[in-house]
């Protein structure tokens, strides 16, 4: 028996029960579970590469508290707005579902508008604490793009989002008696796994981030940039598989779902911007990350040692000054 004959011919969707559970009163979505671990997981790297570039904690969570908020509401007007307007408001005579606008937990946050709303609260965060926006962006751009990747999973418990059919050995399974599930079509039915397809890409972009910036040491938003056109382009491949319902307009020879149009506008904004910024780039560009005059004042404890005069002399037996005797 081979290994290839021992790996499963597809990948299954988790049973209705591991999507949510009770505790008590409470009910706990897998989805939401996976949105908050991706929350988790950005702040945790942001917070290191802040802390790098002369940044603390404080100064994190004074940004995020800002920018988490703007960031899920964001996310959710660009599904209802953007996604699927005919569904929540109703838009071409069909039903309006106003009710199910809050109710975050069944699915629907577009990352594009969490992007672009949280970059507004992120903003409104530097400012009030002292810190550069493209300096912010550039310490956040990989945990992002590590937090996309965590929730994509989140799709998978959903039974969502999912690509066209296929044969390939890694089609996703989709149980027939979902909402999800395309009218029509045989119940055993595979599906490209769009949901495995970017969260392998966005942490792929990670590692590629990360090491671009270890390179280049990319400043001035340059490393925002490239997460932009990095995202842009993965998104456009996985929205060319997409079956789940989005407008969808013509532009040329081009008929395409809005989602892959904003993603091509992202590749090519994104590359124009990190033009412009790597062009105005200089060689001595240190990365300072605080805005002009908020910088915090060096510390008394480091300033004490050049304050000392240098004829100094100790008579014998006797300690310097300032020297701790326990140490």
């Amino acid at each position: 028996m081979t290994v290839l004959s021992m790996l499963p011919a597809s990948i299954p969707s988790p049973p209705e029960e591991f999507s949510k559970f009770s505790i008590g009163p409470l009910t706990i979505h897998a989805y939401a579970l996976c949105i908050l671990a991706g929350i988790l997981v950005a702040l945790w790297l942001t917070n290191r590469r802040l802390r790098a570039r002369g940044g603390n904690a404080d100064m994190l969570w004074d940004i995020a508290i800002w920018a988490i908020p703007f960031g899920i509401v964001g996310g959710r007007l660009y599904h209802v707005l953007i996604t699927d307007p005919a569904y929540y408001l109703g838009v071409g005579g069909g039903t309006a579902h106003w009710a199910e606008i809050p109710q975050l937990w069944l699915g629907g946050l577009g990352i594009m508008g969490a992007v672009s709303l949280g970059a507004l609260g992120a903003w409104i965060g530097c400012r009030r604490t002292g810190i550069r926006l493209s300096a912010f962006a550039d310490a956040a751009a990989p945990g992002v793009l590590l937090a996309q990747a965590f929730g994509r999973w989140g799709n998978w418990f959903n039974q969502e989002l999912f690509g066209s059919p296929t044969t390939l050995p890694w089609g996703l399974e989709i149980d027939p008696t979902s909402h999800n599930f395309p009218p029509g079509l045989p119940a055993d039915t595979l599906f490209h796994p769009t949901f495995l397809y970017e969260s392998l890409w966005n942490v792929l972009g990670v590692l590629v981030l990360l090491a671009l910036d270890k390179k280049f040491q990319l400043h001035r938003g340059a490393m925002f940039w490239c997460y932009v056109i990095w995202y842009g382009i993965g998104r456009t491949f996985t929205e060319s598989l997409r079956i789940d319902a989005a407008e969808s307009f013509q532009i040329g020879p081009l008929d395409l779902r809005i989602h892959q149009w904003l993603a091509i506008a992202l590749v090519i904004g994104g590359a124009l911007a990190l033009s412009y910024v790597l062009a105005r780039l200089r060689p001595t560009d240190d990365g300072e990350i605080y805005l002009p005059g908020r910088a915090p004042e060096a510390s008394v404890d480091a300033a004490e040692p050049s304050e000392q005069p240098s004829n100094t002399q100790n008579h014998p037996g006797e300690q310097p000054p300032g020297t701790d005797r326990s140490s």
